[in-house]
């Protein structure tokens, strides 16, 4: 481990002989730039939630009013597939169409797998499938709550396409924003293995266990990581937040965000910190930065069809 004081150092180390293991974390301040709503922030999914346009029970709707994450509770989605599908409709079927696109901190991990080979894993704890828009492949990427564009039973765990699945939602969920886009009443989607309507994207349910694959891969990725990148996240969700502090003793740890994060973790973010480096700012601007400093905006540059609005003007701002 060598010691970082700002973007160049850290660029300087990613491309020495003494970092091969590279690890990153994201959470939803990857995704702001791509424009897709955050679930848990103001005008958000859960503070705008209306259960009295839910298909469910009465006693379903109060309790969403009382806790609106009881919507995506999986006792409440084995009883009820309705409010789940209802609520995450237009985020479905936004995922199919790709209307949010990969921001440059999504690209980042791209470029760095493909320009030096060392990124060893993607731990991302977003349910956006934007991580899965970047070319890594798939063994590249672990989604810790599980994902939107994927589609599986939530009974017999059998796979279903996603397209078709979209299809089913399209035909068969109400739109309870916009009543017009979609059918008067909702109707079951049923798998079509076990013949139950629980079918969803593979996310995680409030109440399940996560994926067996991220403890699987963590436990073998941490004890040779050179460089942890945590990126957007507030540390606070257990278990994602154990890889801040599992990771050996050597072991860089980067955090990429507007506020100081993860200090109860262990984390110091003082200027003259040994094992952290503390990279205040916007993810976006901050990657774009460290980028720059690795000699890699013309090949992020080619990636512009790919990219929202957003990281297009700020690239286009730096780099004209």
């Amino acid at each position: 481990m060598r010691s970082v004081t700002d973007l160049a150092s850290l660029a300087r180390f990613i491309l020495s002989p003494d970092c091969q293991s590279i690890v990153i974390l994201t959470g939803a301040g990857v995704s702001v730039a791509s424009g897709i709503p955050d679930f848990r922030s103001p005008g958000g999914m859960y503070d705008t939630l209306r259960p009295e346009l839910i298909t469910a029970t009465e006693q379903q709707r109060k309790l969403m009013t009382m806790d609106p994450t009881y919507v995506v509770e999986k006792n409440m989605f084995l009883q009820n597939s309705f409010p789940y599908l209802e609520v995450r409709r237009p985020f479905i079927l936004g995922v199919r169409d790709r209307i949010w696109k990969p921001t440059i901190a999504h690209h980042f991990a791209s470029l760095l797998h493909s320009k030096t080979d060392k990124l060893t894993r993607v731990y991302t704890q977003n349910i956006d499938g934007l991580t899965n828009a970047v070319g890594l492949p798939d063994g590249k990427i672990v989604s810790v709550h599980g994902t939107l564009d994927k589609a599986g039973c939530e009974s017999c765990g059998e796979d279903m396409d996603f397209d078709a699945f979209c299809s089913e939602v399209e035909a068969k969920i109400r739109d309870i924003y916009h009543p017009e886009k979609g059918p008067q009443e909702s109707t079951p989607i049923k798998c079509p293995s076990c013949g139950k309507a629980t079918v969803k994207p593979k996310t995680v349910l409030f109440g399940s266990s996560l994926p067996a694959e991220f403890f699987d891969k963590a436990s073998q990725d941490l004890p040779t990581t050179d460089l942890l990148i945590v990126a957007g996240t507030s540390l606070v969700v257990s278990p994602a937040n154990s890889l801040a502090y599992n990771v050996p003793t050597n072991t860089l740890r980067v955090i990429v965000n507007n506020e100081p994060v993860g200090k109860e973790l262990g984390i110091d973010h003082s200027p003259d910190a040994k094992r952290d480096f503390f990279a205040r700012g916007d993810c976006d601007e901050v990657f774009l930065d460290l980028i720059g400093e690795l000699g890699w905006i013309a090949e992020l540059k080619e990636l512009e069809d790919n990219l929202p609005r957003v990281s297009l003007e700020l690239i286009n701002a730096k780099y004209k």
